[in-house]
């Protein structure tokens, strides 16, 4: 693939992460009382809207501009990766998901002062589609990087 395919791959991912996170919310915010909940399968998964002021876990809750440089900062590095490994097999898929799981993310946190979260688990906390396209960029980006780091050994 050409280095314009992957960075326009990786920009349809991001954009469409970003579109599907901020419906989501949307609908939750415009549907579900804040701490309401209603079960959607069972005990097994619920619709639970929360406010998270951290990152993952609500890890770094409270930490307002240092969250924001944080991943500011995390952007910035993927980026510049990615301009220097976009032809890798499967890296505009890992930059696509990471970039738009940050953003929308961060578009909540510049507007509402906090993450909405409501996909919520037993014994786990609350996520949302930014989290998992997040979760799933990291997995394949790990993937990219340890297919990468064989082609090199072998």
């Amino acid at each position: 693939m050409s280095v314009r395919g992957a960075w326009v791959r990786a920009g349809l991912v991001a954009v469409a992460v970003v579109v599907l996170d901020q419906i989501s919310k949307q609908l939750v915010r415009d549907g579900l009382a804040p701490s309401a909940q209603r079960h959607v399968i069972d005990s097994i998964l619920k619709l639970q809207r929360e406010s998270n002021t951290g990152i993952a876990f609500s890890a770094l809750s409270g930490a307002g501009w240092i969250l924001g440089v944080f991943v500011l900062v995390a952007i910035v590095a993927l980026l510049v990766y990615f301009s220097r490994h976009a032809t890798r097999p499967l890296a505009w898929l890992a930059v696509g998901l990471l970039l738009g799981g940050a953003i929308g993310n961060a578009a909540d946190r510049v507007a509402r002062g906090s993450v909405t979260d409501f996909v919520k688990l037993p014994h786990w906390p609350a996520f949302n589609v930014a989290d998992v396209a997040i979760t799933f960029g990291v997995i394949v980006l790990v993937f990219v990087l340890e297919r990468s780091g064989r082609a090199t050994d072998g």
